[in-house]
């Protein structure tokens, strides 16, 4: 790749008090999808930026400027340089309803309206970062950080002057696999979505099939093209940003940077940036929880060490009416203590609100359900939790990781049949519930129940006692004290972090990539 200036030489630094702070070292632009998958790990990397002496400015619509306020004001009042940038969505000039900046009240056929609208924030965002500048009341940006999901960022970047790094809320397993699957055209000549094949360029034999990993974008109607910007966007890229730690993934790592030919910081895992704080707002991480932090932990203080198991599938996927009652059942069929985070119970009607509060009467003490949005890292982090049933969504699977925990695999849709290969054949932490093709996000909505003696057998897969079931732990907590190790003083991510605010910092000059 070509060397690019770094902002024509601009980068003077002007004393703040606001979030901007003088003297900071590098100025990153962090533009996140405003999907709580996407949103939360783009705000804790420029966090943990921000304490490495960076100004952070992080991009969000009004809806989701809550939802990571109380973490981003945390921060500041210790003195970190981190602010919101919030911009409204031109909801109109799209046709999109009001309300429709957030992600869950966009209706299913205009989805590719909100992806045009985010794609209007580029001119206000650059006068508003080139007016922040001239003020002296900002240092002018030194490099945007998009997620992959924005394109129009390429063309934000180079009006600015400055260099672009693509963020990935993804292990660089996945990349490589959903890479190498487009590249090598494994799907050419099979008809079926569901036929298997082998993932070409790896040195393991992993198999995928097409509705597990279809590629970004590939196979959603009105999004073709939307998908080849993307593709042609990230090539382009002055690097990439990965939620992930070299000491997990090291092949995959190098493989995909390989194959893009360009550099791989691994960051992660950043949820760890929070482990330190205190639970009311590690509590807070993403969304205002619906139990209170004391209260969940004194439901956890009360049981036995690695007894609870944890069970939720992340902000999307919301499971049929007959799916709840089979996990719920299942769950108390396991006889292990949980936690299960239930979302938008009340869209099911009557049978399930009636079934889940026969439920909470059944297993009162030993089971807690958590009507909408938990503290995941608090609880994932107890003592008491032994194990995790999952979506797989990559940011639940590296909270996982981080707290030294099993999971069993059930992945919904995405990345998340690849994330759930890794936990399981690559890792060793995982038990497959056995879910083999989507279901959301797809255009047949084919109903796909897991039974309860399925949920029952794949619990006490990962919470009974057996020689498997405890090697599976210490890999575990194996590779948590190695997540541990890669964010502190010397470690890979650490060491990541401060290669960024050098490589893009005020006075680099230029960069020179791999």
């Amino acid at each position: 790749m070509a060397i690019k200036d770094l902002a024509n030489g601009r980068g003077a630094v002007a004393s703040d008090t606001s979030g901007g702070g003088g003297d900071v070292k590098a100025h990153f632009v962090f533009i996140p999808l405003m999907f709580q998958g996407h949103l939360i790990p783009a705000v804790d990397t420029a966090l943990l930026l921000a304490t490495h002496g960076a100004l952070a400015s992080i991009v969000v619509t009004p809806s989701n400027a809550g939802r990571v306020r109380p973490a981003v004001d945390a921060s500041q009042k210790s003195g970190l340089h981190v602010r919101l940038l919030v911009l409204p969505l031109d909801l109109a000039a799209e046709g999109l309803p009001d309300g429709a900046d957030d992600v869950d009240k966009v209706p299913p056929d205009l989805w590719t309206n909100y992806f045009r609208a985010l794609a209007r924030l580029a001119a206000p965002l650059e006068r508003r970062l080139r007016s922040d500048s001239d003020a002296a009341a900002k240092p002018y940006p030194t490099c945007v950080v998009a997620d992959f999901c924005h394109p129009w960022a390429r063309e934000l970047a180079a009006n600015l002057g400055v260099p672009r790094l693509t963020f990935f809320s993804m292990c660089a397993f996945c990349l490589l696999c959903q890479h190498n699957v487009e590249r090598f055209e494994a799907y050419a000549g099979v008809a079926d979505d569901n036929e298997l094949v082998v993932v070409p360029g790896l040195e393991k034999r992993f198999v995928v099939s097409r509705a597990q990993a279809p590629g970004f974008f590939r196979g959603t109607p009105g999004f073709e093209k939307f998908g080849d910007d993307v593709e042609e966007v990230l090539t382009q890229a002055d690097g990439i940003v990965t939620n992930s730690f070299l000491e997990m993934e090291p092949e995959y790592v190098a493989g995909y940077a390989a194959a893009r030919n360009m550099k791989v910081w691994t960051v992660g895992p950043v949820s760890l940036y929070h482990h330190r704080r205190a639970a009311t707002t590690v509590a807070a991480r993403g969304n205002t929880a619906a139990i209170a932090a004391d209260e969940c932990l004194r439901w956890l203080d009360g049981k036995e060490p690695s007894s609870v198991v944890y069970v939720s599938f992340g902000s999307i996927a919301h499971a049929a009416a007959k799916q709840v009652v089979e996990l719920g059942l299942g769950l108390e069929a396991s006889g292990h203590p949980f936690i299960w985070v239930v979302k938008n119970a009340d869209r099911h009607g009557d049978d399930v609100t009636e079934f889940l509060r026969e439920l909470e009467e059944r297993v009162a003490g030993r089971g807690l359900l958590i009507r909408g949005w938990a503290p995941q890292v608090l609880i994932l982090s107890h003592a008491a939790v032994g194990g995790f049933v999952t979506h797989c969504g990559w940011n639940s699977t590296m909270e996982a990781v981080a707290a030294g925990l099993p999971v069993v695999a059930w992945p919904h849709f995405a990345d998340q049949f690849l994330n759930a290969k890794f936990a399981v054949e690559v890792l060793g932490i995982g038990v497959d519930v056995g879910v083999t093709e989507p279901v959301i996000y797809r255009m047949d909505q084919k109903e796909i129940v897991v039974g309860r003696e399925a949920v029952e057998e794949a619990v006490r897969s990962v919470m009974d006692g057996g020689e498997e079931r405890e090697e599976r732990r210490r890999r575990a907590r194996a590779l948590a004290a190695k997540a541990r190790a890669a964010v502190e003083e010397g470690g890979s991510s650490h060491g990541n972090l401060l290669d960024l605010i050098k490589t893009f910092g005020v006075g680099a000059g230029c960069l020179a990539t791999a």
